[in-house]
């Protein structure tokens, strides 16, 4: 079965023995390396046990990855946030802050330096947030990445955020959207529109976790890949793996004709 914890750690084993290496999301951004690389990063929109249980294998398996948590009870659970950190992961914030401000862009900063701060509160200072993602809110009608046309967030020592920050034409991204790895289709905001086109005519197209570990074993994946993944979606418990599948199946489809 796809979509389990058994199912990704085959992918990430594929990615090493192909000579690949990770990077958290600010690792890259302050020292890119040199070779095959994946950026590894998680959004933690909901069920932040499932994201633990992928911090802990990533740790056994000796790679580090990027976390990004939501300020909402569905996502934010301290303990898990600091014992992701103390696994040696980049903890940052996964933002929504002009969706909560009802698209009150003065508000929306407040909201989200207000968090920002709460976050940083949970770390130590070695390891406070520096890169932020925005969360897609695919039923709100505002984009929250709308905030930094008023403001910086260069100025609170944020250091990247993807969408801005990311070199799209030298990097390619795969996202699990969907619960699929080619659901760009069905997705409102979390897809890379200007390079898509390119992507698939170079038939970078994958729809199963078998599909990229294929790709990678025969060395026809691109040397740096952003890999974002929604550990919600991950589990080797059947019942939450059915419910996750019967749910964003129907999620899909809302998404489809909304897109």
């Amino acid at each position: 079965m796809d979509f389990t914890l058994k199912k990704y750690k085959l992918l990430i084993e594929a990615l090493v023995t192909n000579g690949y290496h990770f990077q958290t999301f600010k690792d890259f951004l302050e020292n890119q390396h040199e070779g095959k690389t994946i950026i590894l990063r998680h959004d933690v929109d909901l069920k932040p046990g499932n994201s633990l249980s992928t911090a802990v294998t990533e740790h056994e398996l000796g790679i580090e990855a990027s976390y990004y948590f939501r300020a909402v009870p569905e996502s934010w659970d301290e303990d898990i946030i600091k014992k992701t950190a103390a696994l040696g992961h980049e903890i940052g914030y996964h933002y929504e802050s002009l969706t909560t401000a009802n698209g009150d862009i003065d508000k929306a900063y407040a909201d989200f330096v207000g968090n920002l701060s709460k976050l940083n509160s949970l770390l130590n200072p070695s390891n406070h947030c520096q890169t932020i993602c925005m969360h897609g809110s695919p039923r709100s009608p505002y984009d929250s990445k709308d905030i930094w046309k008023k403001y910086s967030y260069k100025e609170l020592n944020i250091i990247g955020e993807p969408y801005f920050d990311m070199d799209f034409s030298k990097t390619f991204y795969l996202t699990d959207t969907g619960r699929r790895w080619d659901g760009y289709n069905v997705s409102v905001r979390d897809k890379i529109p200007v390079y898509q086109d390119e992507w698939t005519r170079k038939g970078l197209v994958f729809h199963k976790t078998d599909d990229i570990i294929k790709a990678a074993n025969a060395g026809d994946l691109p040397d740096v890949v952003m890999i974002t993944t929604h550990p919600q979606r991950w589990t080797d418990d059947g019942l939450l793996w059915m419910k996750e599948f019967f749910f964003q199946n129907i999620k899909n489809v809302v998404k489809f004709f909304y897109c």
